[in-house]
């Protein structure tokens, strides 16, 4: 019973967990994750020169201070187990189902009360006080999920790993992954520039309605946005926008839609995705319309602190005649549907799903996907990690006799 078993006796179960498809999904990831990064691309080429190194006053010394502290409270054999390499291939393995395929680093369930609160202050330190709320009211929410569907071990509040790459440093490049069930986000900090790449968020449901933290929700206001902006569309280019009528529509290619991502395209293990532009360019919306895609754009990118989340927006406005709008399913006040944001520089989605540990059958507006990519090998930092290290041999050549 899944009241019963911990995550580590779940996994070894998976195998023979229904529904079968879930051990497949496993092998697959496993096989994508044998692949080199290049980075999600609309064409399989990766555009060069889309990234620089910019000063974005994050609080760096307050955040290498916190995750010093915790460094400084672990036992050897927890700190054999955080602790790898700034280029480790480890930092691909986070995924966001309830099942934990890399057992890396250290769960926030299996740690002393005081040792929680240091991870905790980490995150905190490094995200927006928004991000930090909704990253936090995305743990309880799925602590409460565990409590309806009798999981606790598997789906609580604090089951999340935390793993560190590089070491904690103001002057040179370091991050950590936090990963779970619905939650699951990767910094990379570099001085006081950070990115915040990919990440993952979701709820099912999306509200708690009951005990301690009743009237906690997360994700309703891209939603919002999202359905406002292709409502307020002309019908031509809702036509072009809307690229397929049904969230399981007969028209799919083979591949386009499967049981665990459903119709979002870029979540774990896809870290070189080919995903094609579709729909409408933002730049032939309306003024009001642009609007709306950059309210959709700054709400995903809540986890940013201040300074950061600004620089970034204004430099995601800068594409916007290479930014394309497309969605999937109908777009009436009560459809569940699918949206995706995509430029040279930022792909969001959005996308209702059908019950994993609830009931529906089809998708339903309280189980929510969200996620971010960085494309042309943004994520991880990685774009910025070749410019520090050509910074480097720069400064190296210079400096000889």
């Amino acid at each position: 019973m899944a009241d019963q078993q911990d995550v580590e006796t779940y996994h070894k179960h998976l195998p023979d967990l229904e529904p079968p498809w879930l051990h497949g999904l496993y092998l697959h990831w496993l096989k994508l994750y044998q692949e080199p990064f290049k980075g999600v691309t609309s064409d399989g080429n990766v555009k060069p020169n889309l990234f620089h190194l910019t000063p974005e006053e994050i609080p760096i010394p307050s955040i290498v201070t916190a995750t010093n502290h915790l460094l400084s409270l672990l036992s050897p054999s927890q700190l054999k187990s955080t602790l790898h390499h700034i280029d480790s291939p480890e930092w691909r393995t986070w995924s966001n189902p309830e099942f934990l395929l890399s057992n890396k680093g250290i769960r926030l369930d299996e740690l002393t009360p005081t040792l929680r609160t240091s991870v905790l202050a980490i995150l905190e330190s490094s995200l927006s006080p928004e991000g930090y709320k909704k990253a936090i009211s995305a743990m309880r929410i799925n602590h409460f999920l565990g409590e309806l569907v009798s999981a606790p071990k598997i789906c609580n509040e604090f089951s999340y790993n935390f793993v560190l790459f590089g070491q904690p440093s103001t002057d040179t490049p370091w991050g950590y992954s936090f990963y779970g069930h619905h939650l699951c986000l990767n910094l990379f900090f570099y001085k006081d520039q950070v990115v915040i790449s990919p990440w993952f968020t979701g709820a099912e449901p999306n509200m708690i309605d009951s005990g301690p933290y009743k009237g906690t929700q997360i994700l309703q206001r891209e939603e919002k946005l999202g359905l406002a902006l292709m409502q307020s569309l002309p019908g031509e280019k809702q036509q072009t926008a809307q690229v397929y009528k049904e969230l399981k529509d007969p028209k799919m290619p083979k591949g386009r839609w499967n049981h665990d991502d459903q119709r979002h395209l870029c979540g774990a293990y896809r870290d070189n995705r080919v995903v094609p532009y579709e729909g409408i360019l933002v730049s032939e919306m309306d003024q009001a319309q642009q609007g709306l895609v950059t309210q959709i754009l700054d709400e995903y990118l809540l986890y940013l602190p201040s300074k950061a989340r600004e620089i970034r927006l204004s430099q995601l406005k800068e594409w916007y005649h290479e930014t394309y709008f497309c969605w999937i399913g109908g777009f009436g006040d009560h459809d569940p549907f699918y949206y995706r944001i995509q430029s040279p520089v930022v792909l969001v989605e959005f996308d209702h799903h059908s019950g994993v540990f609830l009931t529906n059958k089809e998708p339903a507006k309280f189980h929510i996907h969200t996620l971010l990519r960085t494309p042309n090998g943004g994520d991880y930092g990685m774009a910025l990690r070749g410019l520090i290290k050509e910074g480097l041999v720069e400064q190296k050549y210079l400096w000889e006799p």
